[in-house]
């Protein structure tokens, strides 16, 4: 059984949908970072259609964890269940539209035993620290950050931008729209929660023991930025602060961060001056 010792989710800005959502359910708990092309006019959200893929998925899994028993299967439910909805009041011709569809990175853990396990999509992060203080880190958002860091360099020097102006610049815009046309014409679904079940073949799954007295912290990329991107703590440092102090110190250091050290990205490339940042802190 989890219990929850913090939790924040904060917009990148204030003016737009946070995009980001966390919960736990007895013996499960889970992060989710969604997005959407930019400009994509939303059928299912007032502001954005990533916001309701958020908050639908978080509803289904606090109801259906409790009665789990594999996190794959219970995943793939979830975005059956995403699909049927959005089909049931999106227009036709978006129905299979994979351009316009809300996308969503996430991390499922859930502790049975004394073991952990881990189910990721995309760039968010399970930080656990077991009761030696040893801390580990699951997923696979160390190897995307620094892909993506590097595109944000690229296309904000093509564009002469910033991170505050990128997501409207049309250098941007051709990338990541061309980017999920070839996912589209491949035929192989992204590795992303979305309204593809098919996509749940493609998670990652780890394994890590899970004694009792260990503490887990799920992040969104927005938040694992003070470690993979701004490099400004080291992981151990991160989950010491966070269990001394709560999480919304951290927060605000990233935010610092991002508006005052380096607001043009010149010292961290990125494509929003400030991400959507969300953290669950837990303990077993």
């Amino acid at each position: 059984m989890f219990t929850i010792l913090d939790r924040i989710s904060w917009p990148g800005h204030p003016d737009k949908a946070n995009e980001d959502i966390c919960g736990a359910s007895q013996d499960w708990a889970w992060v989710i970072d969604t997005s959407i092309f930019p400009g994509t006019a939303p059928v299912m959200h007032p502001k954005s259609d990533a916001t309701w893929l958020a908050t639908f998925a978080d509803e289904r899994l606090s109801n259906l964890a409790p009665h789990a028993e594999d996190g794959p299967a219970l995943i793939r439910y979830v975005m059956e269940e995403l699909r049927t909805a959005y089909r049931a009041v999106a227009p036709e011709e978006r129905h299979e539209y994979f351009v316009s569809w809300p996308l969503g990175a996430m991390t499922l853990v859930r502790r049975r035993e004394k073991t952990l396990d881990a189910w990721t999509f995309g760039d968010t992060t399970a930080f656990v620290r077991q009761p030696d203080g040893t801390v580990l880190t699951l997923g696979d958002a160390p190897g995307l950050r620094d892909a993506e860091s590097a595109k944000a360099a690229e296309l904000m020097q093509a564009a002469g931008s910033r991170p505050t102006d990128i997501l409207d610049e049309p250098v941007f815009l051709a990338w990541l729209g061309e980017r999920r046309e070839r996912q589209k014409r491949s035929g192989i679904p992204a590795a992303l929660l979305s309204l593809n079940p098919s996509a749940v073949d493609r998670l990652r799954h780890e394994s890590v023991s899970c004694e009792d007295g260990t503490t887990i912290l799920l992040a969104t990329d927005g938040f694992s930025a003070l470690v993979d991107l701004y490099g400004a703590m080291e992981a151990k440092a991160m989950m010491e602060a966070a269990i001394a102090s709560g999480l919304e110190p951290l927060v605000q250091r990233a935010r610092e961060i991002e508006t005052q050290v380096d607001p043009d990205g010149k010292l961290y490339p990125r494509f929003k001056q400030s991400d959507d940042t969300t953290a669950l802190l837990l303990r077993v």
